[in-house]
């Protein structure tokens, strides 16, 4: 179908509203809905993210043209425009913490310096079809019952409307990540597994941005064949592991012309490029200006 509801964010988050909410489905016998804007058996699709954590109860859920069977302790991310849908509810309770991960400022690159939050978090949706849903994550009881709190906690905070609440919640839902994270790199399915390994290479490439990496040192993090790292990483991301490091390095570059005054050339080789006129090329290639015409633009003054 072509036609599904569009889940509008301006419905949970309001028209000035903080870019992040809380649901809860509970399922009853007639299945009436839990909220305004309760579209759990309807096909729509979000102009946000979705975290849906299942505490209880089992459901088949439609995503994209393909069924799966949920159970409580199964945690996914639904990023936008995916087509979903649930059925068959039995007893099926969910909490979803719904937010637009650009309007919330996350720290995206220290975020993926976790091979889990990597695999979780970017890898896992793309390939939820392929694996027919055995990537997911899935908590037993007690660690369901810390993240259940924590999301509790952060419905707590959206319903107070308290000063603070935007900062609160920024750090509860990092909080989260970060604990799912971490829990992802426990997972002990072979292919979450998969997953993990291009997620420790997307890790290795944040933590150390500026390293003169080669090919064979990813594939030695990987513990895959060259072909299969391409595959995978390209399918991922939309890009090769060296272009996905050379954007990286643009976009470290561009934090450094706009908050220091340091040179081109300095700024050239703490990003990780060896020759300055090679990193205006790959900056005036991604960006469409070069680095001295971005850092005029921003308004900042270079040493030289």
């Amino acid at each position: 179908m072509n036609d599904a509801t569009i889940a509008d964010g301006i419905h949970y988050f309001g028209l000035t509203g903080f870019p992040l909410a809380v649901r809860r489905v509970r399922t009853n016998q007639t299945h009436t809905p839990s909220h305004s804007h309760d579209l759990t058996e309807v096909e729509h699709s979000h102009d946000f993210c979705e975290l849906v954590i299942v505490t209880h109860g089992s459901a088949m859920h439609m995503l994209e043209g393909t069924e799966f069977p949920v159970t409580a302790g199964d945690v996914f991310l639904l990023q936008g425009r995916q087509r979903h849908y649930f059925y068959n509810r039995e007893n099926l309770d969910l909490i979803n913490i719904m937010y637009d991960p650009e309007k919330i400022a996350l720290p995206e690159n220290e975020l993926r310096r976790m091979p889990g939050y990597c695999a979780m978090f970017m890898l896992e949706p793309t390939y939820r079809r392929q694996h027919r849903f055995a990537s997911r994550l899935h908590l037993k009881r007690v660690p369901l019952a810390y993240v259940e709190r924590l999301a509790e906690e952060m419905e707590q905070e959206c319903e107070e409307d308290i000063p603070g609440r935007e900062v609160a919640l920024r750090a509860k839902l990092l909080e989260l990540m970060v604990y799912l994270s971490r829990a992802y790199t426990n997972s002990d399915t072979t292919e979450a597994h998969a997953l993990l390994r291009v997620g420790n290479v997307i890790g290795a490439l944040e933590n150390d941005f500026s390293k003169d990496w080669k090919l064979d040192e990813l594939l030695d993090i990987a513990h895959m064949s060259r072909s299969n790292l391409m595959r995978v990483f390209r399918k991922a991301t939309g890009q090769t592991p060296i272009e996905y490091l050379v954007r990286l390095r643009i976009q470290r570059s561009m934090e450094m012309l706009r908050n220091t005054d340091l040179s081109i050339t300095e700024i050239a080789l703490e990003a990780g490029f060896n020759d300055s006129n090679y990193f205006t090329r790959q900056f005036r290639r991604i960006l469409g200006e070069s680095p001295r015409d971005f850092r005029t633009r921003q308004g900042v003054q270079s040493a030289n």
